[in-house]
């Protein structure tokens, strides 16, 4: 017999976005002198890549980018091309993470290097990025089930139900079939559909 806590055999667990501004705040606090987690965090939460694809970002690809910068990204997943936008946070926290990262060897080393390298020098895994989102959830006092697709879900929540993005925008950048899917996805509430009514002019 399955435990109560335990989800059945074959299930998928659900993991929820961080719906805290405060929270947000406080694991950007947490991670100021990490610069690789600071910068997987805030591209995770102002973007709306798969952990496949940030996992797959390179500094020649996002180095030199500024504010409103455009990158072309091949989806892993569906091999569908999308533009993402870097804003002001994007930008700044990876500059801390290229500054902190001293001279490379030659500039096409440095282009190819992944964004999130290991201790051992590869490229994070998924599962990593995994337990890091859950531990900083954990650092910022947050119950509930948080893992690495936290970081998109909190792109899109926050997207809806703070800045009142027009959820059919976020049912085509997220490729999805149907309203009721992205609905699901963000783990939407009746109270963030109130919310997107409350901001003044």
């Amino acid at each position: 017999m399955t435990p109560a806590n335990r989800p059945e055999k074959g299930a998928r667990i659900k993991v929820e976005p961080i719906r805290s501004l405060v929270a947000i705040g406080r694991i950007k606090q947490l991670l100021t002198k990490r610069p690789r987690d600071l910068v997987l965090f805030t591209i995770g939460i102002n973007t709306p890549l798969r952990v496949s694809d940030l996992l797959a970002l390179q500094f020649g690809h996002v180095g030199h980018i500024k504010p409103g910068d455009l990158l072309t990204v091949r989806e892993k997943r569906t091999s569908r091309r999308i533009k993402i936008g870097f804003n002001r946070v994007c930008c700044e926290a990876i500059a801390g993470l290229v500054g902190s990262l001293g001279p490379a060897s030659t500039e096409s080393d440095w282009e190819a290097r992944h964004l999130f390298q290991s201790r051992r020098g590869d490229v994070l895994l998924a599962s990593s990025v995994h337990r890091l989102v859950k531990s900083w959830c954990k650092h910022a006092d947050l119950n509930g089930n948080y893992g690495a697709n936290s970081l998109r879900k909190t792109w899109g929540y926050h997207q809806f139900a703070t800045f009142g993005t027009d959820l059919n925008r976020l049912i085509t950048i997220f490729n999805h079939a149907t309203r009721r899917q992205t609905l699901d996805y963000l783990c939407l509430q009746p109270q963030d559909f109130k919310n997107i009514f409350e901001h003044q002019l």
